[in-house]
């Protein structure tokens, strides 16, 4: 699995989420909402060291990543991190694997 930040989404995390160098923010599997993936879970993020990252990306010297347990909900998917304009916010996109 691969986890990529478009810049937009890179500027948003700096500006709301005050990350810099250093600092490591986690992708996580929440109970609730709703996914393209699966019904009844939705995607948060939090900064938060980690345990068992499963996978990561570096950027900007902060490492933004998915601990192992969670692997599960991409199912085979690579997280695409965009930036929403008009709702101001993170959106993600699940980008299958190719066969």
């Amino acid at each position: 699995m691969n986890i990529q930040l478009e810049p937009k989404a890179l500027s948003w995390f700096k500006d709301e989420m005050d990350v810099s160098p250093g600092h490591f923010v986690r992708f996580y599997v929440r109970y609730g909402g709703s996914s393209p993936l699966h019904q009844g879970f939705s995607l948060g993020v939090n900064k938060e060291e980690p345990i068992d990252i499963g996978a990561k990306n570096e950027s900007d010297g902060a490492v933004y990543f998915v601990e192992q347990n969670d692997l599960w909900f991409f199912d085979g998917h690579d997280l695409l991190v965009k930036y929403n304009e008009k709702l101001d916010e993170p959106e993600y996109e699940y980008v299958k694997h190719p066969s």
